[in-house]
């Protein structure tokens, strides 16, 4: 437990700030996940749009330091190349 008055006052913060980043993180899962669904289930234009939304959301958690950027860089370019494997099928 913290001792000292400003010690409290960190853990409030750290605590508000995890409780915002948890729906932040949460959401952009669901997306990705959303993607990856209709990427499987050969739903060209569909999923194209998922990406691009899931895409998106990454860089929005990224640019709010939720998620590492390199993290965001990565499962980007896993998306897309999940995408671009099922155009050429």
């Amino acid at each position: 437990m913290p001792k000292t008055k400003t010690a409290k006052k960190s853990a409030r913060s750290a605590q508000r700030k995890a409780e915002r980043n948890k729906g932040i993180r949460s959401g952009t899962k669901s997306k990705i996940t959303r993607a990856e669904k209709l990427i499987a289930s050969k739903k060209g234009a569909e999923a194209g749009a998922a990406v691009t939304e899931a895409i998106s959301s990454l860089d929005r958690a990224a640019k709010r330091k939720v998620i590492h950027a390199n993290t965001a860089a990565r499962k980007k370019s896993r998306l897309m190349k999940k995408l671009n494997a099922s155009n050429k099928k």
